[in-house]
């Protein structure tokens, strides 16, 4: 109608799963970041990679539930046509799929969003499973996991021999059969990615594995030069940084120097 913007419809999860080819996805903590992302993105995740992008934690261990909604409901509330994906933090969930059903409910609850992301292989695939039975869609994420970086020793490439390569297959097989929708692959050797993507019927989302996966996410922080980090699997699209930087500059100086506020700026008498 004239005078009015149309919506899309926010994408279904169907769409996703039945596209398994060019997923676009990026990571978003805020309303006005997402509201940016929302027209050119298939996947917005609310990561909890949010503890050490917004509150400058070393790692991810130290996100609670709490924060996951927030900024979820957050994006949410930013969004209108991408689907949503909160993440389940650290604690919240490995412990039985009783405590993985009840962080998850909360999730769905209180942000509206459209999924959930987990960590973890074959061992969490009956965690998968019964979220998925109960109506919860689920991400899942193998390879490199942030979460487990105390176990590993650090964030390490994965599938760098047979032993691992092997195992990473199993894993995105194991979570696959349980239901996820689709499977976040990151820092794994580039054959071991593709090969996973050809063996299983779920799409594949690449970070720091291989321009074979059905879809690729990244850090919005980082392709916007935010985060101070030069990363080998990111790819820099802008220079936010030194453009804030100089507008904070700039301001300092008008301040200073008494430029601003100009009349323009102020409210007057009548």
């Amino acid at each position: 109608m004239d005078g009015q913007i149309q919506r899309k419809e926010r994408r279904g999860i169907h769409e996703i799963v039945k596209a398994k080819a060019r997923i676009v996805c990026l990571t978003a903590y805020t309303t006005s970041v997402a509201r940016l992302l929302d027209p050119h993105v298939d996947m917005i995740l609310v990561g909890d990679s949010v503890g050490m992008v917004v509150y400058g934690f070393d790692n991810t261990l130290s996100v609670t539930l709490d924060m996951m909604i927030a900024h979820g409901a957050a994006v949410m509330r930013g969004s209108s046509r991408a689907v949503v994906i909160v993440d389940l933090p650290y604690g919240t969930y490995e412990e039985s799929p009783e405590q993985a059903l009840r962080s998850a409910s909360r999730v769905m609850q209180e942000t509206g969003c459209s999924a959930v992301k987990l960590e973890g292989g074959a061992e969490m695939a009956p965690t998968v499973a019964r979220l998925v039975k109960e109506g919860i869609p689920v991400v899942g994420h193998i390879g490199l996991m942030p979460q487990s970086i105390e176990k590993i020793g650090g964030f390490k490439v994965q599938g760098r021999d047979e032993a691992q390569a092997e195992k990473l297959k199993g894993d995105a097989r194991a979570i696959a059969e349980a239901g996820a929708f689709a499977i976040i692959v990151e820092g794994t050797v580039e054959p071991v990615a593709k090969d996973i993507t050809q063996s299983i019927s779920i799409p594949t989302i690449g970070i720091g594995a291989s321009v074979a996966c059905d879809g690729q996410i990244l850090v919005t922080d980082d392709i916007l030069g935010l985060t101070g980090k030069s990363l080998r699997f990111v790819k820099r699209y802008a220079g936010l940084d030194e453009a804030i930087s100089k507008a904070a500059e700039n301001y300092a100086a008008d301040v200073r120097a008494r430029r601003f506020p100009g009349p323009e700026h102020c409210f007057q008498a009548k």
